[in-house]
């Protein structure tokens, strides 16, 4: 499966935010090679890619939810996030799918 390529190393739901944080292992200049993968494995169609000098934010689609992927370079933040409140149950649901994929930082 494509999510047993990534290196997830956290996950955050945020109910407030309408967010789920990734903490994982990702390249500014190849964010496709993470991004792409990461749709494929959670089963949602790339709908939008938008990108800046410091930061790439593509919107996603899971069975009628939109739901947005972002990244920004300088905080190496990443995050899932749905602009509707009765979407977060997909966040939700898309962290149970990650959550066997979480690989430890520990040595």
């Amino acid at each position: 499966m494509a999510l047993s390529r990534l290196s997830i190393t956290a996950l955050k739901l945020d109910p407030e935010a309408l967010s789920l944080a990734l903490s994982a292992d990702i390249d500014f200049e190849r964010f496709a090679d993470f991004a792409e993968p990461l749709s494929q494995g959670l089963d949602c169609s790339i709908i939008e890619r938008q990108w800046g000098a410091d930061r790439h934010q593509w919107l996603l689609e899971f069975e009628g939810s939109q739901i947005w992927l972002h990244y920004e370079f300088y905080g190496g933040s990443c995050w899932l996030a749905t602009l509707r409140p009765t979407d977060f149950d997909v966040l939700e649901y898309l962290a149970t799918l990650l959550t066997p994929y979480l690989i430890s930082e520990a040595l």
